[in-house]
Protein backbone atom coordinates (compact mmCIF):
# COMPACT_ATOMS: atom_id res chain seq x y z
CA UNK A 1 0.00 0.00 0.00
CA UNK A 2 0.98 3.19 -0.96
CA UNK A 3 -0.72 6.79 -0.41
CA UNK A 4 -0.23 10.15 -0.68
CA UNK A 5 -1.49 13.16 -0.07
CA UNK A 6 0.84 15.51 -2.00
CA UNK A 7 3.60 15.42 -4.08
CA UNK A 8 6.36 14.82 -1.16
CA UNK A 9 4.66 13.41 2.03
CA UNK A 10 3.51 9.42 1.78
CA UNK A 11 2.51 6.34 3.31
CA UNK A 12 3.91 3.12 2.76
CA UNK A 13 2.96 -0.17 4.20
CA UNK A 14 4.04 -3.55 3.12
CA UNK A 15 6.88 -6.53 3.84
CA UNK A 16 10.64 -5.73 4.51
CA UNK A 17 11.58 -7.64 0.89
CA UNK A 18 15.47 -6.93 1.80
CA UNK A 19 17.75 -4.98 4.86
CA UNK A 20 20.78 -3.89 3.88
CA UNK A 21 22.92 -2.08 6.54
CA UNK A 22 26.45 -0.18 5.57
CA UNK A 23 27.06 0.84 8.99
CA UNK A 24 26.02 4.55 9.33
CA UNK A 25 23.08 4.12 6.60
CA UNK A 26 20.68 0.67 6.60
CA UNK A 27 18.41 0.66 3.58
CA UNK A 28 15.01 -0.78 4.22
CA UNK A 29 13.39 -2.41 0.68
CA UNK A 30 9.78 -2.56 1.48
CA UNK A 31 7.38 -4.59 -0.61
CA UNK A 32 4.09 -3.43 -1.28
CA UNK A 33 1.38 -5.04 -3.63
CA UNK A 34 2.40 -3.23 -6.78
CA UNK A 35 6.48 -1.82 -5.73
CA UNK A 36 9.49 -2.05 -4.26
CA UNK A 37 10.00 1.08 -2.05
CA UNK A 38 13.47 1.66 -0.66
CA UNK A 39 13.46 3.64 2.74
CA UNK A 40 16.81 5.14 3.86
CA UNK A 41 17.58 5.22 7.35
CA UNK A 42 20.34 7.69 7.66
CA UNK A 43 21.89 9.00 11.03
CA UNK A 44 21.98 12.76 9.41
CA UNK A 45 18.68 12.41 8.55
CA UNK A 46 16.62 10.06 10.81
CA UNK A 47 16.25 10.05 14.50
CA UNK A 48 17.62 7.89 16.75
CA UNK A 49 14.95 6.77 17.89
CA UNK A 50 13.96 5.67 14.39
CA UNK A 51 17.46 4.40 13.65
CA UNK A 52 17.30 1.87 17.11
CA UNK A 53 13.58 0.91 15.93
CA UNK A 54 14.17 -0.25 12.42
CA UNK A 55 17.16 -2.56 13.90
CA UNK A 56 14.67 -4.93 15.41
CA UNK A 57 13.02 -5.39 12.17
CA UNK A 58 13.67 -8.65 10.95
CA UNK A 59 13.00 -9.42 6.71
CA UNK A 60 9.25 -10.00 5.64
CA UNK A 61 8.22 -7.97 8.55
CA UNK A 62 5.44 -5.68 8.16
CA UNK A 63 5.78 -2.02 8.53
CA UNK A 64 4.11 1.10 8.11
CA UNK A 65 6.40 4.18 7.10
CA UNK A 66 5.83 7.94 6.94
CA UNK A 67 8.35 10.22 5.30
CA UNK A 68 9.46 12.05 2.56
CA UNK A 69 9.96 11.03 -1.17
CA UNK A 70 13.12 12.37 -2.33
CA UNK A 71 15.01 11.73 -5.64
CA UNK A 72 17.64 8.80 -6.20
CA UNK A 73 18.61 7.66 -9.60
CA UNK A 74 19.86 4.44 -7.57
CA UNK A 75 17.05 3.61 -5.86
CA UNK A 76 14.16 1.38 -7.07
CA UNK A 77 11.52 3.47 -9.56
CA UNK A 78 14.38 6.77 -8.54
CA UNK A 79 13.13 7.47 -5.51
CA UNK A 80 13.46 6.62 -1.83
CA UNK A 81 11.62 7.62 1.19
CA UNK A 82 13.11 9.66 4.04
CA UNK A 83 10.98 8.28 6.99
CA UNK A 84 9.87 10.11 10.13
CA UNK A 85 8.05 7.34 11.53
CA UNK A 86 8.02 3.45 11.41
CA UNK A 87 5.09 1.46 13.20
CA UNK A 88 6.28 -1.82 13.10
CA UNK A 89 2.90 -3.99 12.61
CA UNK A 90 4.13 -7.65 12.68
CA UNK A 91 7.44 -9.44 13.09
CA UNK A 92 8.32 -12.23 10.88
CA UNK A 93 10.16 -15.08 12.72
CA UNK A 94 13.38 -16.44 11.09
CA UNK A 95 14.66 -18.07 9.71
CA UNK A 96 11.86 -18.13 6.39
CA UNK A 97 10.91 -21.24 4.80
CA UNK A 98 11.47 -19.81 1.96
CA UNK A 99 13.53 -16.74 0.03
CA UNK A 100 11.25 -14.08 -1.28
CA UNK A 101 13.98 -12.35 -2.96
CA UNK A 102 14.83 -15.16 -5.32
CA UNK A 103 18.70 -15.23 -3.94
CA UNK A 104 17.93 -19.16 -2.90
CA UNK A 105 15.76 -21.05 -5.57
CA UNK A 106 13.88 -23.78 -3.99
CA UNK A 107 12.05 -26.58 -5.43
CA UNK A 108 8.45 -26.36 -6.76
CA UNK A 109 7.07 -28.79 -4.06
CA UNK A 110 8.37 -26.68 -1.23
CA UNK A 111 7.23 -23.37 -2.99
CA UNK A 112 4.01 -24.97 -3.16
CA UNK A 113 4.37 -26.04 0.68
CA UNK A 114 4.94 -22.89 1.58
CA UNK A 115 2.79 -21.26 -0.77
CA UNK A 116 1.72 -17.97 1.24
CA UNK A 117 5.66 -16.74 1.13
CA UNK A 118 5.96 -17.79 -2.71
CA UNK A 119 3.43 -15.75 -3.54
CA UNK A 120 5.11 -12.40 -1.95
CA UNK A 121 7.88 -13.26 -4.55
CA UNK A 122 7.36 -10.23 -7.56
CA UNK A 123 7.82 -12.71 -10.22
CA UNK A 124 5.31 -15.42 -8.83
CA UNK A 125 2.75 -12.51 -7.99
CA UNK A 126 3.05 -11.06 -11.06
CA UNK A 127 1.32 -14.70 -12.86
CA UNK A 128 -1.62 -13.89 -10.57
CA UNK A 129 -2.00 -10.72 -11.51
CA UNK A 130 -1.84 -11.60 -14.96
CA UNK A 131 -4.02 -14.55 -14.85
CA UNK A 132 -6.65 -11.85 -12.88
CA UNK A 133 -6.30 -9.51 -15.48
CA UNK A 134 -6.98 -12.82 -18.36
CA UNK A 135 -10.17 -13.12 -16.62
CA UNK A 136 -11.18 -9.65 -16.78
CA UNK A 137 -10.69 -10.15 -20.37
CA UNK A 138 -12.36 -12.97 -21.05
CA UNK A 139 -15.43 -11.62 -19.70
CA UNK A 140 -14.64 -7.97 -21.35
CA UNK A 141 -14.58 -10.23 -24.60
CA UNK A 142 -17.94 -12.31 -24.32
CA UNK A 143 -20.51 -9.36 -22.80
CA UNK A 144 -18.94 -7.52 -26.33
CA UNK A 145 -20.41 -10.57 -27.75
CA UNK A 146 -23.78 -10.41 -25.99
CA UNK A 147 -23.10 -13.53 -23.84
CA UNK A 148 -24.71 -14.10 -20.93
CA UNK A 149 -22.82 -15.37 -17.70
CA UNK A 150 -24.30 -18.44 -15.67
CA UNK A 151 -23.14 -20.52 -12.96
CA UNK A 152 -24.04 -24.24 -13.03
CA UNK A 153 -24.01 -26.92 -10.40
CA UNK A 154 -20.97 -28.51 -9.40
CA UNK A 155 -22.83 -31.47 -7.55
CA UNK A 156 -24.28 -33.89 -9.83
CA UNK A 157 -25.68 -37.08 -9.99
CA UNK A 158 -24.36 -38.55 -13.22
CA UNK A 159 -20.87 -38.28 -14.68
CA UNK A 160 -21.13 -35.65 -17.10
CA UNK A 161 -19.22 -37.06 -20.09
CA UNK A 162 -19.81 -40.73 -19.11
CA UNK A 163 -16.42 -41.68 -17.72
CA UNK A 164 -15.35 -43.23 -14.60
CA UNK A 165 -12.78 -40.10 -13.42
CA UNK A 166 -15.09 -38.81 -10.50
CA UNK A 167 -14.65 -37.84 -7.42
CA UNK A 168 -18.10 -39.21 -5.47
CA UNK A 169 -18.94 -37.70 -2.35
CA UNK A 170 -21.46 -38.12 0.53
CA UNK A 171 -24.88 -36.17 -0.53
CA UNK A 172 -27.34 -36.69 2.55
CA UNK A 173 -28.56 -40.34 1.75
CA UNK A 174 -27.42 -40.60 -1.78
CA UNK A 175 -24.26 -40.41 -3.49
CA UNK A 176 -23.73 -37.55 -5.93
CA UNK A 177 -20.38 -36.45 -7.43
CA UNK A 178 -18.00 -33.08 -7.95
CA UNK A 179 -19.01 -32.17 -11.64
CA UNK A 180 -16.30 -32.85 -14.68
CA UNK A 181 -18.10 -30.16 -17.14
CA UNK A 182 -20.89 -27.95 -17.16
CA UNK A 183 -21.85 -29.55 -20.54
CA UNK A 184 -25.41 -31.13 -19.42
CA UNK A 185 -26.46 -27.57 -17.84
CA UNK A 186 -25.30 -25.28 -20.48
CA UNK A 187 -26.82 -27.49 -23.48
CA UNK A 188 -30.04 -27.29 -21.14
CA UNK A 189 -29.63 -23.71 -21.16
CA UNK A 190 -29.95 -23.80 -25.35
CA UNK A 191 -33.39 -25.52 -24.58
CA UNK A 192 -34.44 -22.72 -22.39
CA UNK A 193 -33.70 -20.09 -25.23
CA UNK A 194 -30.54 -17.91 -23.36
CA UNK A 195 -28.37 -18.85 -26.98
CA UNK A 196 -25.68 -17.66 -25.82
CA UNK A 197 -23.86 -18.86 -22.32
CA UNK A 198 -20.66 -18.62 -20.66
CA UNK A 199 -18.93 -19.47 -17.56
CA UNK A 200 -15.66 -19.55 -15.84
CA UNK A 201 -15.63 -22.28 -13.12
CA UNK A 202 -13.87 -25.38 -11.63
CA UNK A 203 -14.22 -28.70 -12.92
CA UNK A 204 -12.98 -31.90 -11.57
CA UNK A 205 -11.89 -35.22 -12.79
CA UNK A 206 -10.45 -38.09 -11.06
CA UNK A 207 -7.38 -39.29 -13.14
CA UNK A 208 -4.41 -40.48 -10.92
CA UNK A 209 -2.30 -38.85 -13.47
CA UNK A 210 1.28 -36.84 -12.30
CA UNK A 211 2.26 -34.91 -15.20
CA UNK A 212 3.00 -31.28 -16.18
CA UNK A 213 0.00 -30.62 -17.29
CA UNK A 214 -3.02 -32.40 -15.40
CA UNK A 215 -5.14 -31.08 -12.04
CA UNK A 216 -7.59 -32.67 -10.58
CA UNK A 217 -9.32 -29.30 -10.09
CA UNK A 218 -9.29 -26.71 -12.57
CA UNK A 219 -11.01 -24.03 -14.13
CA UNK A 220 -12.66 -24.35 -17.55
CA UNK A 221 -13.75 -21.50 -19.75
CA UNK A 222 -17.03 -22.86 -21.21
CA UNK A 223 -19.35 -21.59 -23.61
CA UNK A 224 -22.49 -22.78 -25.80
CA UNK A 225 -23.96 -21.18 -28.60
CA UNK A 226 -27.26 -21.83 -30.40
CA UNK A 227 -27.44 -21.68 -33.89
CA UNK A 228 -23.87 -22.26 -34.21
CA UNK A 229 -21.67 -25.28 -35.71
CA UNK A 230 -18.35 -26.36 -35.40
CA UNK A 231 -17.22 -23.70 -37.53
CA UNK A 232 -18.79 -21.23 -36.14
CA UNK A 233 -17.05 -22.16 -32.44
CA UNK A 234 -13.82 -22.72 -33.73
CA UNK A 235 -13.39 -18.71 -34.96
CA UNK A 236 -14.69 -17.78 -31.73
CA UNK A 237 -12.19 -19.74 -29.81
CA UNK A 238 -10.10 -18.14 -32.17
CA UNK A 239 -10.85 -14.23 -31.64
CA UNK A 240 -11.24 -15.32 -27.56
CA UNK A 241 -7.34 -16.28 -27.35
CA UNK A 242 -6.40 -13.40 -29.41
CA UNK A 243 -8.19 -10.97 -27.76
CA UNK A 244 -6.63 -12.14 -24.32
CA UNK A 245 -3.11 -12.01 -25.97
CA UNK A 246 -3.66 -8.60 -26.95
CA UNK A 247 -5.62 -7.56 -23.84
CA UNK A 248 -2.55 -9.14 -21.42
CA UNK A 249 0.16 -7.10 -23.89
CA UNK A 250 -1.78 -3.87 -23.43
CA UNK A 251 -2.35 -4.32 -19.65
CA UNK A 252 -0.27 -6.47 -18.13
CA UNK A 253 3.48 -5.10 -19.34
CA UNK A 254 4.66 -4.28 -16.15
CA UNK A 255 3.56 -8.00 -14.78
CA UNK A 256 5.37 -9.32 -18.39
CA UNK A 257 8.93 -7.12 -17.78
CA UNK A 258 8.94 -8.72 -13.99
CA UNK A 259 8.16 -12.46 -15.10
CA UNK A 260 10.66 -11.60 -18.14
CA UNK A 261 8.58 -12.58 -20.98
CA UNK A 262 7.72 -11.08 -24.48
CA UNK A 263 4.59 -12.26 -25.52
CA UNK A 264 4.22 -12.87 -28.83
CA UNK A 265 0.27 -12.39 -29.85
CA UNK A 266 -0.75 -15.72 -32.51
CA UNK A 267 -1.79 -14.84 -36.04
CA UNK A 268 -5.02 -16.09 -37.44
CA UNK A 269 -6.64 -17.82 -38.94
CA UNK A 270 -5.47 -20.88 -37.16
CA UNK A 271 -3.27 -24.05 -39.14
CA UNK A 272 -6.20 -26.90 -38.84
CA UNK A 273 -5.54 -30.05 -39.24
CA UNK A 274 -7.49 -33.32 -39.32
CA UNK A 275 -7.30 -36.55 -37.12
CA UNK A 276 -6.32 -38.23 -40.42
CA UNK A 277 -3.74 -35.88 -41.24
CA UNK A 278 -2.62 -36.04 -37.41
CA UNK A 279 -1.94 -39.30 -37.02
CA UNK A 280 -0.37 -40.06 -39.95
CA UNK A 281 2.57 -36.64 -39.15
CA UNK A 282 2.92 -38.93 -35.95
CA UNK A 283 2.75 -42.54 -36.95
CA UNK A 284 -0.36 -43.52 -35.36
CA UNK A 285 -3.26 -46.28 -36.10
CA UNK A 286 -6.40 -44.79 -36.81
CA UNK A 287 -8.82 -45.00 -34.03
CA UNK A 288 -5.44 -44.18 -31.74
CA UNK A 289 -5.42 -41.01 -29.11
CA UNK A 290 -2.32 -38.56 -28.79
CA UNK A 291 0.14 -39.06 -25.95
CA UNK A 292 2.44 -36.65 -24.96
CA UNK A 293 4.88 -37.63 -26.97
CA UNK A 294 2.46 -37.33 -30.21
CA UNK A 295 1.73 -33.77 -28.91
CA UNK A 296 5.16 -32.81 -28.60
CA UNK A 297 5.80 -34.15 -32.21
CA UNK A 298 3.06 -32.61 -33.62
CA UNK A 299 3.95 -29.22 -32.02
CA UNK A 300 7.48 -29.06 -33.41
CA UNK A 301 5.91 -29.52 -36.99
CA UNK A 302 3.09 -27.13 -36.85
CA UNK A 303 4.97 -24.66 -34.35
CA UNK A 304 1.74 -22.87 -33.44
CA UNK A 305 -1.67 -22.44 -32.02
CA UNK A 306 -3.62 -25.25 -34.17
CA UNK A 307 -6.79 -27.42 -34.51
CA UNK A 308 -7.02 -30.96 -35.18
CA UNK A 309 -10.58 -31.65 -36.66
CA UNK A 310 -12.76 -34.28 -37.25
CA UNK A 311 -11.91 -36.94 -34.34
CA UNK A 312 -13.46 -40.82 -34.66
CA UNK A 313 -16.81 -40.28 -33.38
CA UNK A 314 -16.02 -42.90 -30.82
CA UNK A 315 -13.27 -41.36 -29.14
CA UNK A 316 -15.59 -38.12 -28.58
CA UNK A 317 -18.55 -37.92 -25.41
CA UNK A 318 -21.91 -39.20 -26.65
CA UNK A 319 -23.31 -35.68 -27.37
CA UNK A 320 -21.04 -34.57 -30.21
CA UNK A 321 -22.67 -34.15 -33.71
CA UNK A 322 -21.82 -37.50 -36.03
CA UNK A 323 -20.02 -36.81 -39.65
CA UNK A 324 -19.78 -39.48 -41.87
CA UNK A 325 -17.04 -38.84 -44.30
CA UNK A 326 -14.84 -41.34 -46.58
CA UNK A 327 -16.45 -44.09 -45.29
CA UNK A 328 -15.41 -43.45 -42.10
CA UNK A 329 -17.57 -42.50 -39.16
CA UNK A 330 -16.41 -39.03 -37.89
CA UNK A 331 -17.29 -36.30 -35.87
CA UNK A 332 -17.92 -32.61 -36.06
CA UNK A 333 -15.16 -32.27 -33.00
CA UNK A 334 -12.02 -30.32 -32.56
CA UNK A 335 -9.05 -29.68 -30.09
CA UNK A 336 -7.71 -26.61 -29.80
CA UNK A 337 -3.87 -27.56 -29.81
CA UNK A 338 -0.91 -25.29 -28.20
CA UNK A 339 3.04 -27.20 -29.26
CA UNK A 340 3.09 -27.52 -25.39
CA UNK A 341 -0.05 -29.22 -24.70
CA UNK A 342 -4.03 -29.48 -25.59
CA UNK A 343 -5.89 -26.20 -24.17
CA UNK A 344 -9.63 -26.45 -25.56
CA UNK A 345 -11.99 -29.21 -26.94
CA UNK A 346 -15.51 -28.57 -28.79
CA UNK A 347 -18.09 -29.80 -30.87
CA UNK A 348 -20.97 -29.37 -32.59
CA UNK A 349 -23.83 -30.82 -30.34
CA UNK A 350 -26.55 -33.45 -31.30
CA UNK A 351 -29.53 -31.65 -30.76
CA UNK A 352 -32.04 -34.67 -31.98
CA UNK A 353 -33.49 -36.22 -29.33
CA UNK A 354 -33.51 -39.70 -31.12
CA UNK A 355 -30.07 -40.15 -31.96
CA UNK A 356 -29.08 -38.52 -29.07
CA UNK A 357 -30.21 -41.48 -27.18
CA UNK A 358 -29.09 -43.68 -29.33
CA UNK A 359 -25.54 -42.65 -29.25
CA UNK A 360 -25.84 -42.37 -25.04
CA UNK A 361 -27.27 -46.11 -25.41
CA UNK A 362 -24.54 -46.97 -28.23
CA UNK A 363 -21.81 -45.68 -24.82
CA UNK A 364 -23.40 -48.78 -22.72
CA UNK A 365 -25.05 -45.78 -20.52
CA UNK A 366 -28.30 -45.74 -18.71
CA UNK A 367 -30.86 -43.37 -20.41
CA UNK A 368 -32.90 -43.44 -16.78
CA UNK A 369 -29.59 -41.67 -15.57
CA UNK A 370 -30.23 -38.62 -18.44
CA UNK A 371 -33.64 -38.37 -17.81
CA UNK A 372 -33.25 -34.67 -16.76
CA UNK A 373 -31.04 -34.15 -19.94
CA UNK A 374 -32.77 -35.43 -22.55
CA UNK A 375 -36.05 -33.78 -21.55
CA UNK A 376 -34.85 -30.55 -22.65
CA UNK A 377 -34.48 -32.29 -26.13
CA UNK A 378 -38.05 -33.48 -26.61
CA UNK A 379 -39.54 -30.24 -27.30
CA UNK A 380 -37.11 -28.12 -29.28
CA UNK A 381 -33.92 -28.32 -29.22
CA UNK A 382 -32.07 -25.58 -31.45
CA UNK A 383 -29.17 -26.62 -33.30
CA UNK A 384 -25.94 -25.54 -31.02
CA UNK A 385 -22.01 -26.05 -30.76
CA UNK A 386 -19.41 -24.91 -28.25
CA UNK A 387 -16.22 -25.29 -26.24
CA UNK A 388 -14.47 -25.89 -23.11
CA UNK A 389 -10.65 -24.62 -22.55
CA UNK A 390 -8.45 -25.02 -19.96
CA UNK A 391 -7.45 -21.30 -17.84
CA UNK A 392 -4.87 -22.92 -16.02
CA UNK A 393 -3.23 -24.45 -19.25
CA UNK A 394 -3.82 -21.14 -20.91
CA UNK A 395 -1.87 -19.61 -18.58
CA UNK A 396 1.12 -22.01 -18.56
CA UNK A 397 1.50 -21.33 -22.26
CA UNK A 398 1.25 -18.12 -22.05
CA UNK A 399 3.60 -17.21 -19.98
CA UNK A 400 6.05 -20.04 -20.77
CA UNK A 401 5.48 -21.88 -17.05
CA UNK A 402 6.91 -25.73 -16.98
CA UNK A 403 4.39 -26.72 -14.23
CA UNK A 404 0.38 -26.09 -14.72
CA UNK A 405 0.94 -26.01 -10.82
CA UNK A 406 2.93 -22.53 -11.28
CA UNK A 407 -0.24 -21.02 -13.30
CA UNK A 408 -3.12 -21.99 -10.03
CA UNK A 409 -2.69 -20.31 -6.61
CA UNK A 410 -3.56 -23.29 -4.03
CA UNK A 411 -3.83 -26.57 -7.18
CA UNK A 412 -4.44 -29.69 -6.42
CA UNK A 413 -3.11 -32.37 -8.02
CA UNK A 414 -3.66 -36.59 -6.61
CA UNK A 415 -0.73 -36.15 -4.15
CA UNK A 416 -1.82 -32.61 -3.19
CA UNK A 417 -4.72 -31.29 -0.68
CA UNK A 418 -3.39 -28.46 1.62
CA UNK A 419 -2.32 -25.72 1.69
Amino acid sequence: MMNSKNTDMVEIAGWVHEIRDLGGIRFLLVRTRDDIVQITFSKRKVSSELIDKVKTISRESVIRVKGIISKDERAPNGFEVIPNSLDILAIAKSPLPLDPTDKVVAELETRLDQRFLDMRRPKIKSIFMIRSLVVRAIRDFFYKKDFVEVNTPKIVSIATEGGAALFPISYFDKEAFLNQSPQLYKQILMSSGFERVFEIGPIFRAEEYSTRKHLNEATSIDIEMSYADDNDVIRLLEELIIYIYRYINTNADRYLKTIGIDLKIPTRPFKQVSYDEAIEIVNLEWGDDFGSLEEKKLGSVIGEHYFIREWPLKSKPYYTMPLEKDRKILSKSFDLMHPRVELASGSQRINDYELLKKQIEMRGLNLDNFSFYLDAFKYGMPPHAGWGLGLDRLIMTMLDLDNVREAVMFPRDRRRLVP
